[in-house]
């Protein structure tokens, strides 16, 4: 067979992409279950009971840890989050047994996500305020990690600012995979416009679905190259990744 009669979609697979996912309201909903998380773990680590929640959505786990031990007046230094963080986790493994009926897989989350995986030259794996243990948790529950490296992601542990986590996985997947990603292959997908900007920050494609609490409206005005309403068109999905 000739170059010029490979078929478009053999030569995609040739072209390297890391797609970089978002955990909560991208690809799970778990509404609810980080307040009672946090408020075990803060009163695990520190005995004071919750009484302000800050927002969650499109932050990190740094940033959400500190804003919380700020709120209820505990110097935020490393010690307190290194513990804040080892209750909370805590608190997930106490129900990583029961998360399936806590929570849902979203619509199309586990097809695009096998759709990629059946890629040659596509890696995917995090960028998620998450901690790294959390995050396993949350998919494994659905049968979602089985596709994602989540060795190489960029997690919420690494820095209060979500752009950070972006060079991080990058440099990450190329140094395990041996591949060079230009900003141009990079795709980040996600609900906020927190997770748009961390793309455009670094020149990587942003691809929000209106599936958290901001509309397309926020999203398309934030800088996402696409907006989808959620992953169950596999195809507008797989245009808006592979272009």
């Amino acid at each position: 067979m000739s170059a010029a009669s490979v078929p478009s979609s053999s030569v995609r697979t040739r072209a390297h992409r890391l797609v970089l996912w978002d955990i909560d309201h991208t690809l799970v909903d778990y509404t609810g279950l980080g307040s009672i998380w946090y408020a075990a773990a803060l009163a695990g680590a520190t005995g004071v009971q919750m009484h302000s929640r800050p927002h969650y959505g499109g932050h990190t786990e740094l940033a959400i840890s500190t804003e919380i031990l700020t709120l209820h007046g505990i110097e935020a230094d490393e010690a307190t989050i290194q513990q804040l963080w080892r209750e909370l986790i805590a608190a997930v493994d106490r129900d990583a047994a029961t998360l399936a009926g806590k929570g849902r897989a979203l619509d199309g989350a586990a097809a695009a996500l096998a759709e990629f995986g059946a890629h040659d030259g596509i890696v995917q794996t995090l960028v998620t305020g998450n901690l790294p243990e959390i995050s396993r948790h949350k998919l494994a529950a659905f049968g979602l990690d089985t596709h994602l490296d989540l060795e190489i992601g960029g997690y919420g542990s690494l820095s209060a600012r979500r752009s950070d986590l972006v060079p991080h996985a990058v440099s990450a997947a190329a140094d395990k995979h041996g591949m060079k990603f230009a900003p141009e292959a990079v795709v980040v997908i996600g609900d906020t416009p927190d997770d748009v900007r961390a793309a455009l920050d670094h020149g990587a494609i942003a691809v929000a679905v209106a599936t958290g609490g901001h509309p397309a409206t926020e999203l398309a005005d934030a800088g996402a190259h696409t907006v989808l309403p959620d992953l169950t068109d596999l195809a507008a999905v797989r245009a808006a990744v592979l272009g």
